[in-house]
């Protein structure tokens, strides 16, 4: 794989990571609004626990997610600058070819 490639894939693991997050917080908002459905009339203690417990669970899972899409973000970029002048000469070798 070359230094292009690899930075092709450490951006798609970037919006990977990015959309997981989305999802994650999807979520969270769902059971949210489950959980005030739940307060404004059913009252169903079955769902007050099993919801609150899934709303615990899944905002730790948001707060690793958060981390690890930082970290990798900062590696992505740290590896972008390092080897800016690869990439961009493997870029403009592979539009060449492309014209011809």
């Amino acid at each position: 794989m070359d230094k292009a490639q690899k930075f092709e894939l450490m951006n798609k693991v970037v919006r990977e990571l990015e959309d997981l997050q989305n999802s994650q917080t999807a979520l969270i908002t769902k059971i949210g609004q489950i959980e005030v459905d739940n307060m404004n009339g059913l009252n169903d203690s079955t769902l007050e626990k099993n919801l609150g417990d899934m709303h615990s669970k899944i905002a730790e899972n948001v707060d690793s997610i958060n981390e690890i899409f930082s970290y990798f973000e900062t590696q992505r970029d740290e590896y972008a600058e390092k080897n800016a002048a690869a990439i961009a000469a493997i870029e403009a070798a592979a539009a060449a070819e492309a014209v011809k």
